[in-house]
């Protein structure tokens, strides 16, 4: 099994361009393993790990209700963002500035072949990495992401999650707050729940920013961790920092 993850951080990119690169990957590592089970050619799948920002952007899962958004074609326009219908899980959310978008695309069976695991596994990276903040944080039973105060008035979602799979090979991932402009949230009914709000880290330690990069170094260091992975950047193995 390939444990080895190939990182790559695409800065601001557009959403759109990000998700056709996400599929080619996606699609590379499918054909590899149709290729491996027809031919029996013992060839190894490889895995990917993306880094990127998006300008202004909705999106829409496939399960979601169009409904969950608030504003009109112009009303988008107006504010600079942009909205698509994708093929992940979940509802609606929003991509923007100051806001730490990680896709894993990998070949599950170089890992475990369990989605739920998966899912679980990914939140905790990000737990893992707002408890390094001081901040406790967790899931909502039913509601995938990670949450603050679960199960109070004041409940508030920090980090969204949802993903597609298919034949254990996996694309998207979450969108983390860090230094997020909070308002965009308001134009949407966040991942379709009601009745709860929207934070960002730099909200919640009080500063003005937080440093983007510290946050993503330590995401790689608990993925690394929870995955038993090794991540690789332009063939140079990422040294785990503590």
């Amino acid at each position: 099994m390939n444990k080895t993850v190939q990182l790559e951080d695409l800065g601001t990119k557009d959403f759109k361009e990000t998700w056709d690169y996400q599929e080619q990957l996606f699609k590379a590592i499918l054909d590899t393993k149709i290729k491996n089970r027809r031919e029996n050619a013992g060839l190894e799948t490889n895995n990917h790990f993306l880094f990127v920002e998006h300008p202004h952007v909705y999106t829409l899962g496939k399960s979601g209700d169009l409904a969950n958004l608030l504003l009109s074609e112009d009303q988008l326009t107006a504010k600079g963002a942009t909205f698509y219908k994708i093929n992940r899980g979940g509802d609606i959310t929003y991509h923007g500035p100051g806001q730490i978008v990680g896709y894993p695309i990998l070949d599950l069976d170089n890992f475990f072949t369990d989605i739920h695991k998966y899912l679980r596994f990914l939140e905790e990276v990000i737990i893992l990495t707002l408890a390094e903040y001081g901040l406790e944080t967790e899931r909502s039973p039913g509601e995938t992401g990670v949450w603050l105060d679960v199960g109070t008035p004041f409940a508030r979602k920090i980090c969204a999650m949802g993903v597609r799979a298919s034949r254990w090979v996996t694309m998207h991932g979450f969108a983390l707050n860090v230094n997020a402009d909070l308002g965009y949230f308001d134009n949407i009914i966040p991942c379709g729940i009601r009745g709860k709000g929207v934070t960002s880290l730099n909200t919640e330690l009080d500063r003005e920013s937080v440093d983007e990069s510290e946050v993503k170094t330590k995401i790689l260091k608990h993925f690394e961790d929870l995955f038993e992975a090794q991540i690789y950047q332009r063939s140079k193995k990422i040294s785990k920092l503590k």
